[in-house]
Formats: structure tokens, sequence, C-alpha cells
């Protein structure tokens, strides 16, 4: 088939680009093979039979990345429609590994083609050396979407084991040398859900619009593994933060499992494939299209693929039921959750319905496998955790404890402080050659303090709450803050040898750019530095307001002044004092939070100067195309803020801007680790002790973005898509903390790992998210009847009285979907919720804590926002307005309120 002039153009100018560099390895001055479907338009090499570029038939989105080819052209580059993988004769404890892309020949053209084939070709010229193996590989239709098929035939005279077979996934994941428009056009993320029989990967462009690809399973395309694939760094910078670079579907990884990654525990039962002499055995993918992001679901049923859908999520508290959905035309055959107390099966209109609740034994990782009746398998991925408020409980008590830096000898005056903890060592981290992770700023060395800090506002306790305010007054004020300014330094800690009379690491390298000296380290232009003493002043402001009995060492307008003027002095006066001031910022949704507190107190003047402050940033970002600016060349940290004050000054174009390109890097799938997922790949770099460039699970940017989504939820209820995205995003920070209460930056990805990283690094920003999130929503919808988000309904689906006992970390918050209605308490907790749906009445029945050695609320404030923007009023029954809300009598240790409509 010819091609269409203009494509044609294209193609022989990048040959001719790689002929003139002399690395033409993958022959594209050979030409090129249409693909073509109803729902697909692509172009295969000829001579390595890889694919060029696969569109969309219907938007013309290119998810590979055609027009960087020519500079991908070199050996060691993957491409789809490579294999890899490692054989051995049935007598031998050797692997022999092979891979397509290494030393690449052109391959050998079939000619006799099978029914919907569109290409077919013999691999032996490229794998070079003569094996006991005939491996295939076929472009071919598959419904209105195409295929990728693999055959392997044992040509020896004995049994061969495949330990390992892989197919690259490589789409335009590269954002080197192009603007910020460019990448939002062309450039895809990939996000894959390892679930055996049912697993795929979901590919999207990052604007979170147009149509989405789903690689799901052909035939018994077992999804075992998801592993990274080394490559040259190139043009491009592989592995790097402008390029992620490259993995693969892993169909057996027992080969890996024996020898690379021996020392950890895989997702999946790692699994080999014995061949008789003779026998042939076929693998591969189906490229399915999806109408858009929230429509991949859709998709991967229409491929034929097991679905799973969990509800609320996979992240599951121990005193939480959760439901699991399964939508497959085969029946189960066995469900297989040890760690759980099952209920079903029962069918309904979104599937078969099980029930799961943790038993009081269980924590962590926890894999439930489904078999079905024809014979497929679906792995589903949980983190059991423990309750939510003895999970904070923990955290708060190992952070003042083992995390608390009182040594008043340190030359850089970081005592008392709360600082970054190594939990492999067992100890405080006093010193790092990137000096920020040990000088108590930088989103690297405040993780531990700023989870401290709102963790205190979730739940006080009296010692606790003591410990930090010590901190905040001697540390924050006076050595962060420089002996009371408004600036923030960018690190306390600092190498300066024969300056500071300090016994430096010599183990350390104290040769890089990270090591600043104290001209460097004290500075205080860095914008982002300013949240977390802003958090940390906000949070002992609520404690001061709302437990006035626990004695503090200011009253709670000092407080509130110290973030007020902390805030405007970074921001104010288009940031004049800051850089970076004009981006986003991470975790600036406590600045929202100021900004409301401010009103309640009356504070007229300081609300006009902030919301100036705001606002010039807000109509900035308005104007802007992408306005997601960053310290990096691309990041998931802005649109946090980006959207907070768009939205707040309800401008037009830039929430739903920043709605979708949040949809575009924040996946639901079922699995614990990327559901919710917000994409980070190199702040271990910058925060870790253990440092590469690596897919990161749960880092703070899942937290963080889920505030957006679930706000933007709360204004479009019945977006069930971006409730399950949202919530997976908030209960992330939940899976950081380990049973002894340490908390780490974040989850190592990569299949040789697969374990928390052992600083507490970063991981502050995050909790912020969860803190300012946590909420128990309650909607009816009509696939999966009434249902909880946050909390355990305790009515039966279709009565007439939702009852609800939350569940979630806060438990001082819930949304009621059907009335677009949010309640919110200032103090104290939330014990159950009674929502009458015939009239519309909401009864919330208050308790003074979660647990009886925390801060016992005296008073709680009703707040009532109607995100929806309804025409209805609320008001709270029989109760006196006070601080923009109304106020409840909590002496007794409980209480009842009702909420009608005004």
């Amino acid at each position: 088939m010819l091609l269409p002039t203009s494509i044609m153009r294209v193609f022989l100018a990048g040959s001719l680009a790689a002929l003139a560099a002399g690395q033409d390895n993958l022959g594209l001055s050979g030409g090129y093979t249409n693909l073509q479907s109803a729902d697909f338009k692509g172009t295969i090499v000829k001579s390595s039979g890889t694919l060029a570029s696969l569109n969309s038939s219907r938007t013309g989105f290119n998810f590979l990345p055609t027009d960087l080819l020519s500079q991908l052209a070199q050996n060691g580059a993957h491409h789809l429609g490579d294999i890899t993988f490692r054989y051995r004769a049935s007598n031998s404890a050797s692997w022999i590994a092979v891979d397509s892309a290494t030393s690449r020949k052109a391959v050998t053209q079939l000619t006799s083609l099978g029914t919907g084939v569109i290409a077919g070709a013999d691999l032996a010229p490229t794998f070079g050396t003569a094996r006991p193996l005939k491996v295939t590989r076929e472009w071919l239709t598959s419904g209105s979407g195409l295929a990728l098929r693999f055959n392997f035939t044992n040509t020896g005279s004995s049994p061969i084991e495949l330990g390992s077979l892989g197919l690259p996934v490589a789409i335009n994941n590269i954002f080197t040398n192009r603007l910020a428009t460019d990448t939002q056009a062309k450039c895809s993320f990939a996000d894959p859900y390892v679930g055996l029989d049912a697993g795929f990967v979901r590919v999207n462009s990052l604007s979170g619009t147009g149509n989405a690809l789903v690689i799901a399973p052909l035939g018994a395309s077992n999804f075992e593994a998801w592993r990274f694939l080394k490559e040259s760094s190139g043009s491009f910078g592989y592995q790097g933060q402008t390029y992620e670079g490259n993995y693969e579907w892993q169909v057996h990884s027992l080969a890996y499992a024996q020898n690379e990654w021996k020392s950890t525990t895989p997702w999946n039962t790692a699994t080999s494939k014995t061949l008789a002499a003779g026998d042939v055995y076929s693998v591969g993918v189906r490229f399915v299209l999806a109408e858009s992001i929230s429509t991949i679901e859709d998709a991967v049923v229409k491929s034929g693929t097991p679905l799973a859908v969990g509800i609320p999520g996979y992240v599951v508290p121990l005193d939480l039921t959760a439901r699991l959905y399964l939508n497959y035309s085969s029946a189960v055959k066995t469900f297989d959750a040890a760690d759980f107390t099952v209920t079903g099966p029962s069918t309904t209109s979104a599937g078969v319905l099980y029930s799961l609740t943790p038993k009081s034994s269980a924590w962590g990782r926890s894999r439930v496998t489904i078999t079905y009746s024809d014979g497929k398998k679906q792995t589903v991925h949980y983190h059991i955790t423990k309750s939510a408020s003895s999970t904070l409980a923990d955290m708060g008590n190992f952070f003042t404890t083992k995390a608390y830096f009182n040594k008043t000898s340190d030359p850089f005056n970081r005592a008392p402080s709360i600082m970054t903890y190594d939990h492999e060592v067992g100890a405080i981290v006093e010193q790092d050659s990137r000096v920020w992770i040990a000088g108590l700023s930088d989103e690297g060395g405040t993780g531990a303090y700023l989870a401290t800090a709102m963790k205190e506002f979730v739940q006080p306790n009296a010692k606790e709450v003591s410990l930090f305010d010590d901190f905040v007054q001697d540390t924050i004020v006076g050595t962060i803050q420089q002996n009371g300014s408004f600036g923030v330094v960018a690190s306390t800690f600092y190498y300066q040898p024969g300056v500071v009379d300090y016994t430096y690491n010599s183990a350390l390298d104290w040769t890089s750019w990270t090591s600043w000296d104290k001209a460097r380290a004290y500075p205080t232009r860095r914008a982002y530095n300013y949240v977390h003493p802003v958090a940390a002043y906000w949070s002992m402001y609520r404690i001061a307001r709302d437990y006035p009995e626990q004695k503090l060492r200011q009253n709670w307008s000092w407080y509130l002044n110290r973030a007020y003027n902390t805030t405007q002095f970074c921001l104010s006066n288009r940031a004049a004092n800051c850089d970076y001031g004009l981006v986003g910022l991470m975790g600036e949704w406590v600045l929202g939070e100021l900004l409301e507190d401010l009103k309640r107190e009356g504070l007229t003047s300081q609300v006009t100067a902030l919301e100036t402050t705001m606002r010039y940033r807000a109509n900035l970002w308005e104007t802007e195309a992408v306005p997601f600016g960053s310290e990096m060349a691309w990041d998931s940290t802005g649109q946090e803020g980006v959207y907070y004050w768009t939205n707040y000054f309800k401008l037009t174009k830039t929430p739903t801007k920043a709605i979708n390109s949040i949809f575009g890097y924040m996946p639901t799938l079922a699995h614990w680790g990327w559901n919710g997922n917000a994409r980070r790949y190199w702040d271990f770099n910058y925060g870790a002790k253990i440092t590469q460039t690596e897919r990161q699970l749960h880092h703070y940017g899942s937290g963080l973005n889920s505030l957006p989504m679930l706000n933007y939820y709360e204004q479009h209820p019945t977006d069930l898509y971006a409730l399950r995205v949202g919530y997976g995003g908030n209960m992330a920070p939940l899976t950081n903390i380990h049973q002894d209460g340490f908390a780490s930056a974040a989850f190592h990805s990569f299949p040789e790992l697969l374990k928390w990283d052992p600083y507490s690094g970063d991981y502050g920003p995050g909790f912020l998210g969860l803190s300012l999130g946590q909420c128990v929503y309650i909607l009816s919808n009509t696939k999966y009847g009434d249902v909880a988000f946050g909390g355990n309904l305790l009515s039966t689906s279709g009565a007439s009285t939702v009852s609800v006992e939350p569940r979630d970390a806060v438990r001082r918050r819930v949304f009621i979907a059907d009335l677009g209605l949010k309640a919110e308490i200032s103090a104290g907790i939330i014990s159950k919720v009674d929502f009458d749906k015939s009239g519309s009445t909401v009864t919330l029945t208050l308790a003074s804590a979660s647990r009886t050695g925390d801060l016992q609320a005296k008073a709680a404030i009703v707040w009532l926002k109607q995100p929806t923007s309804s025409s209805v009023e609320y008001k709270v029954d029989g109760t006196k307005a006070i601080r923009g809300g109304w106020g409840v009598d909590l002496s007794s240790g409980k209480a009842t309120v009702r909420i009608v409509k005004a």
C-alpha cells in the first residue's frame, strides 16, 4: 500500500536525517507498510517490522513519537513491535537473553499471511545467532482495532523454557526540546494494570482530552510484570526529567524473579512457559480505542478483558468495608482473598459484587485472585492499613519522638525540630550532601514537620501539640525565618567546613551543586518553601481557636497573622520577593484555607490584600496556554494551586484546563499503587535515600492533586469517574505510613525494588492533601446504588434514609451529592451521618474526638457549602451563627445537629 504524499514526505525527511547520522538501524530508508482498521491508522517500518505511527482514525492523534523517529533509529532503542525474552534448555540453569532491539537486521517478510493479518515477519535475522526457537510477528486487524501477535515454535528436539517474555510499550512520552504547548498536543502517558489475564495498559494524551488507547491481552497473554527498559540516554536524555523512558509488558518473568528481582516480592507470582519439541506458543496484545479517558473501562470491556472496579478504591483501612465489582462474560470459579472476610457474590447491574472487610491481622500489600470458568485469572491489588485514625496517631507519635531533634548544641540552630528520618538505619538524617534534606526547608527537608503540623490540625494530641509549638516558636521563627522575619531560608543546614564547627561525614559526596554553602543556603527567594511554615502557623491557629483549653505560647491571632504575613511577604506585589511565586505552589490549598479563616474572623483588610495577591496570579494563568509552570520542564504540581485560585475567582478557561491535565496523569486502576497516583518520576533524586529517576508510587502529587479533583466532583456530582480518581489520590498518603508510624516519601515501583524509600523526605505535602481533602461522600448512583466513599453504609441500598459511619482519617466533612451540599465541622469528629432523601435533611452525630488520648473539643462550628450553586439554601437548625457557621456545644462529649432547608 502507498502512503499519502504528506506522510511520505515526513518519513523520507526522517529517513534521510537518520542515514546522514549513520544510525538508521531501524531501516527507515526501506519504506513503510500501512496499517488500518475502523479505529486506527498506522505505519510499520518494513525493515524492522516495528510500529512507526499509531493514529486515532477519529481525531488523528498519534500515540507514538513519529516526528522523532529518525533520532530513535539506533540499536538499543525499543519500539512497539519489538520483543525481549530469556530462554533455556530444560536441563540448563542459565538463561539466554534475546532482545530484538539490540542489533537489528532486516527481518524476513512472510509471504503467506493468515486471515486478518496485514503484515508478518520471521525475526531470525535480527536475533543473529541460530536458536532453537522460531519467532514470527504478525500485525493484524482485531474488530475495529488492531493487534500484534508473536508466535514461538520450538524447532529443537528437547523442551525449551521461556523464563521471560516481554512486549515493549514505547509511546510518545518525550518532552525534550518541545514547547509546553507541543507536549500537550503531541505527548502521551502510559499506566499499567498488572492484573494477569485482565491486565491492560492505558495510554492518553497529556492534555487529558481526546481519544485514549487501551492495550489489552490478545489470547492468553498474561500481564505479569511491568519492567523498565534500560536504554542509552541518546539525544533526548532517556530516563530523565523530560523523557521517562520505555517499559515492557511481561507475559512471563521467572528469569528476572530468580535473578535481578530475587530480593523483592513481585506484584504477581512469577511464571515461565515450557515448550516441548514442535510446540507453538502465541502471545500478543490488542489495540482498542477509547472515546475518552473516562470511558477507558468501557473499552476494556469491549476488548473482552475482565474488568474490576473497586468502590471506593483499593486502599482499605481495617474498619472499612470495600466493594469489588467484576464485569466479565465468564462466571467466577474461585475468589481468593485471604486477607479479607468476603461477603457475596451477588449479581448487580454493575457486575458481580463482593464485599471485602479486612481481617484484623492484615496489613500492607494484599492480592485478591479471581479465577474465571474459562480459565482466565485476574489479580486485584489492595493495600490494607490500620484504621485511619490509628494510622494518624501512630505517625504523630513517631515524628514527635523518633524524629524529634533536640540537640541544643547544634551549630545550625535546628533544635528543637522534627527532621527527616531514615527508617533503614533508625535515625534522624542530621546531614545529607543534598543539604536541604537535613535543612528543614524545601519539600525534601520539611516532610516530617509538615505532616506533623497537619496531623495536629486533624487529630490534636496535647503532648504533640506542645512539642510542635516549641518547634514553631524557637526554630521556624528563630532559624527558618531568621529571627522573626517573614522570609524562609532555602536550608538551615549547609556545607562550609572551617566556617562552622561541625564534623561532616566524609563518606558523603560534598562536591556537587547540592552541597550549598551558607551564602547559597540562606537566601529566601524560593516561593515553594513558604507553604510549609504557613501550614504550621495555620494549623496552630486552628488548634488555638478550636481547642482553647490547650495552653500555647501565643494566642490564636498571633499564629493567624504569622501565616498571613509570611504568605504576603512572598506572593504580594506580583511575587517581587520570591522566585516561582507566579506559578502554582505545592500545598497552596492551605492558603485558601487561610483566606477563609481571615474572612470568618472579619479581618477585612487582610482578606482584601490577600485576594488582590491571588487575583493577579489567577488572571495571569487565565492568559496562558499551559499555565502549569514549575522548576521542572514538565510537572504535576502546579495544577493544584492554579485550579484553586482560578476556580475561586470563577474564571472560565483555566479550571477546566487544570482538571483535564490531572485526568491526563492521574489514572484509576485496580491497583492501590497506580489508582489515583499522580505521575512523578524524578523526585527520588531530591528527597529520597535511593536516588534514581523511577516512577514513584504515591509521592506527594497523589494527595495534592486529589484536592482539585474532589472539588471538581463536588461541583459535578454525577461524575463518578472524577470521584474515584480523586478519592484514590486522597487515600494514598495512608499507605506511606508504616505500622510503627514512620511515613515514607514514596514507593519504588521498579520490580527490582518494590519497596518504600527509607527516608521520610518530602512526604509532608501529600499528607497536607489528605488532611484538607478527606471527606465522606454519599451518593446515589444509577449503576452502583447508594454509595459511601470514606465510610460504612449502615442502611440498605434504596432506603429512604441513608446512614453512614465515617471511617476516613479526618471525620469532619461530609458531602451529600443528591443535595450538592457539603458540611464541615471545625473540631471534634462526625461519628454518624443520616440523610433523609424524602425530606432533604441531614443529621450529623458529633463527638469530641476520635480517640480518648486526643484533645477533646468542647465546642464546634458547622460550616455549610454548596459547590453546585443550587438555588436551595440550607442551615443548621436551632443553633447560633458564629465565625461564618453555626455553633454546637460539645461539652458533654457528643451532640446531634440537623441540617435543613433555610
